[in-house]
């Protein structure tokens, strides 16, 4: 099982959608702006609460799903 360090599924928290930790910016919406050609700096310059780490990790986190691997969050 892969450990994702700045990913957050938390149910109190947009609904239990994956986000990146300490914002309300779920993993979709990277995607989806990686997806329409944003690139990685368009990102950072809209979205300067994200790191360039944050989207790499969106991304893993985005493939690990779709392999069809399971990840639990702990919550504390």
């Amino acid at each position: 099982m892969m450990h994702f360090e700045r990913i957050e599924v938390n149910p109190k928290k947009l609904g239990g959608k994956p986000v990146i930790k300490g914002t309300r910016i779920p993993v979709y919406l990277i995607l989806d702006l990686l997806g329409n050609g944003w690139s990685i700096e368009e990102i950072l310059e809209n979205y300067p609460q994200l790191t360039r780490e944050d989207i790499f990790e969106a991304i893993r986190y985005a493939s690990m799903v779709l392999k069809g691997e399971e990840y639990v969050e702990v919550f504390s």
